[in-house]
């Protein structure tokens, strides 16, 4: 109320004044008299003026604090009912709410930094520029450094992770094997693209994998010390057995001096046929799991899926015709291509039919499905998809093991193949199958 009662004294003030101004020009009063009133009016502009701004300087400085937050000022209170104090009670309730957030997020910023910095994953945030932002001690560690100011600095620390950072995209992961002075670290790389207030940065994550990879390896190791022991007695066993009767037959001939029958001739070459056609599957089967090992490097080249789904549907044409298996094929877009080795994904993509079709053999309807497409993930995926009866859920955790198979006549290196070649392309191969429902095998290749 004070301020208007001063704003309409003022103005009413003023007025008279004019009008007394007025009243002496037209009345030709003397020269003081109305000098002295043209100087009585500019000094109450002045003051009116004045006092019409005072107000909006406290506003203005009231902002202003807001702008460069500061919410340290106290504007007095005289508690005199007056608008200026309510104003100045207002001001006081703003800063002390904006004091209040800002030492929450305060305390939210420590408390996410301090997590941020006990993780045991190494996180590592740094912008366009390369300039680091935060680098936790989890990555300090794995790194062995105390500091680190640009992300360029990490190569002299390793290249491939250097590397790595710099060509992953978000979805990204790659195992980088770096040197440490507590021994030999596999660390998972996985980067993230962000944008924060129009400010680009990523976000790169470090994991010691070297644990889980040595008992994942053991496990490998077991189950395909399993394998390679349960199909060389498989061999070895009747080899053994057969060779020791013959044996037996000819010394108890020799010790009795009884010649030898032209029917047991017959017998022995019959036995030793036998031992030699059982040496010959052993030494293709050392043969199979020699070519695990030797895989060739891939010679990468543009591979367009329609071409290859054609050349697929024509090597395997007569077999879909003799089983009266229909053959689907979807593309999208229709000009996806990918980078890869021809001869390494035609051998991926016969292995997974050919298994497709021995799974519709006894199926009602026999149905094989060829799809391509992007996922979300910008990824190229390549599925095949078969209408069988599906794979137990026991076989499905070791099918990619070398020499394992469901099927009577299969090898069991067609799959482990397969997986090692992904590998070689970066890339992943997975299956999920439901029994009576069929399964699908897909294959992901990092664009």
């Amino acid at each position: 109320m004070d301020y208007k009662v001063g704003l309409l004294g003022r103005v009413a003030l003023l007025t008279v004044s004019l009008f007394l101004l007025s009243y002496f020009i037209l009345n030709s009063a003397g020269v003081f008299a109305i000098s002295l009133f043209i100087i009585l009016v500019m000094a109450q502009i002045i003051f009116f003026l004045s006092y019409a701004e005072s107000s909006f300087k406290k506003v203005r400085q009231f902002l202003d604090n807001i702008k460069q937050d500061n919410y340290t000022n106290v504007y007095p209170v005289k508690f005199d009912g007056t608008e200026t104090d309510d104003l100045h009670i207002e001001f006081n309730a703003i800063l002390a709410k904006l004091q209040e957030d800002q030492a929450e997020k305060e305390a939210n910023y420590q408390y996410f930094r301090s997590v941020f910095q006990h993780l045991s994953i190494g996180l590592i945030t740094y912008d366009e520029e390369g300039k680091i932002q935060i680098v936790n001690t989890a990555a300090k560690r794995m790194l062995n450094i105390n500091q680190l100011s640009l992300i360029s600095e990490i190569q002299n620390i390793n290249k491939e992770l250097h590397h790595a950072i710099h060509s992953l995209r978000t979805g990204g992961s790659e195992l980088i094997k770096i040197a440490h002075p507590d021994g030999i670290m596999q660390l998972s790389v996985y980067v993230i693209e962000l944008v924060m207030r129009d400010s680009k940065f990523k976000l790169v994550s470090l994991q010691n994998i070297q644990s889980e990879l040595e008992e994942k390896e053991m496990e490998a190791w077991q189950n395909l010390v399993r394998v390679l022991t349960h199909e060389i007695m498989n061999s070895i066993a009747p080899i053994s057995s057969l060779a020791a009767t013959v044996k037996g037959d000819i010394e108890s001939k020799i010790d009795n001096n009884v010649p030898v029958e032209p029917s047991e001739l017959e017998d022995y070459l019959m036995a030793i046929s036998t031992i030699e056609k059982r040496s010959e599957g052993l030494i293709n089967f050392v043969s199979d799991f020699r070519s695990l090992a030797h895989i060739p490097t891939p010679k990468f080249q543009t591979i367009r899926l329609k071409a290859l789904f054609g050349q697929m549907e024509t090597l395997l044409q007569h077999q879909f015709e003799r089983n009266q298996i229909q053959l689907k094929c979807s593309i999208e877009p229709d000009d996806l291509i990918l980078f890869g080795d021809q001869n390494l994904i035609e051998q991926v993509m016969i292995n997974l039919i050919q298994n497709a079709i021995h799974a519709v053999e006894d199926a009602v309807t026999k149905v094989v499905s060829l799809d391509a497409f992007i996922d979300e993930a910008g990824k190229i995926i390549i599925e095949v998809t078969d209408s069988g009866k599906g794979i137990e859920e026991e076989a499905l955790s070791k099918i990619f093991i070398p020499f394992f198979t469901t099927k009577k006549k299969g090898s069991g290196i067609g799959l482990s193949l397969s997986k090692q070649i992904m590998r070689r392309h970066k890339g992943n191969i997975q299956v999920r199958s439901s029994l009576g429902s069929g399964s699908t095998f897909k294959l992901i290749f990092n664009a």
